[in-house]
């Protein structure tokens, strides 16, 4: 089990808007940090495994990220190359693993700051203000138009798409399809707006065309094509990219989200 901090009791700071993804899987240290940091005026996201960090890290855009090691499934060394993938946001690792080797391996893939257990808080607090400090208030880290859940990983900028790190073959118009949609995540597109986006003015009442290319996307990313996760059907409105878990209204405004559910058709 991972070694403890202390976290002192303190006064609430003035809040400095700053949001901190912290990603380790032992939900006491997770409790700990997250009222520890909230104390000090921090936003606080919390990950309990890699895999969860990443998809959180892409929701949240968080301005610093604290990284455990020793994970199940996907551990914090692949973890944090993931991430180097998409962003530049400062990472510091935060592990019980304390060897010299160790330390130099989290700094050659990108980590910011390596810190041991345990520590003080007031420690991890100052580390936290140092990467702040040289990144820059409100950079937010250097986010790349990328798509990635520690499964599927799209590009927007070069239009790449892989599957568990394995490449996947698009034709021009599917990947059209798929880079709008992500581009577009959590939204209802209508189906109108699909397709005189991806194939023109003149193609805006061919939705049956549409539904062909979308049964194509879906055999080539979804573990289970007839009960997708990712490219999902909201019937007689549209499609929409529910990497989350979750769909926003039509016209996208925060506040207006569901759950997807039973209710929301799947063909």
């Amino acid at each position: 089990m991972p070694a403890p901090i202390c976290v002192p009791g303190v006064e609430v700071r003035e809040k400095m808007g700053e949001t901190i993804l912290v990603i380790d899987d032992d939900p006491g240290l997770l409790t700990l940090l997250r009222l520890g940091l909230e104390r000090e005026g921090f936003k606080v996201v919390t990950a309990d495994s890699g895999k969860e960090g990443l998809r959180r890290a892409y929701e949240t855009r968080p301005d610093v990220i604290i990284l455990d090691i020793m994970m199940p499934e996907m551990d914090g060394w692949t973890t944090c190359q993931r991430l180097r993938h998409v962003c530049d946001t400062p990472i510091i690792m935060l592990t019980a693993r304390t060897g010299r080797t160790d330390v130099l391996r989290g700094l050659s893939l990108g980590a910011d700051d390596y810190l041991t257990k345990p520590c003080s808080f007031d420690e991890l607090k100052a580390r936290i203000r140092t990467v702040l400090r040289r990144a820059g208030k409100g950079v937010n880290g250097g986010w790349r138009a990328v798509y990635e859940d520690g499964m599927l990983r799209v590009d927007l900028t070069d239009g790449t798409v892989t599957r568990c790190g394995e490449p996947i073959h698009l034709t021009p118009t599917e990947a059209r399809l798929l880079m709008y949609l992500v581009s577009q995540k959590g939204r209802i597109v209508p189906h109108r707006e699909l397709l005189v986006s991806v194939w023109g003015p003149e193609y805006a009442e061919e939705v049956g065309y549409l539904s062909v290319y979308i049964r194509y996307l879906r055999r080539k990313i979804e573990d289970d094509p007839a009960n997708p996760c990712y490219i999902r059907t909201r019937w007689g409105i549209g499609y929409y990219f529910a990497g989350d878990g979750t769909v926003q209204s039509i016209g996208g405004r925060a506040g207006q989200q569901e759950h997807v559910g039973e209710n929301t058709e799947r063909v």
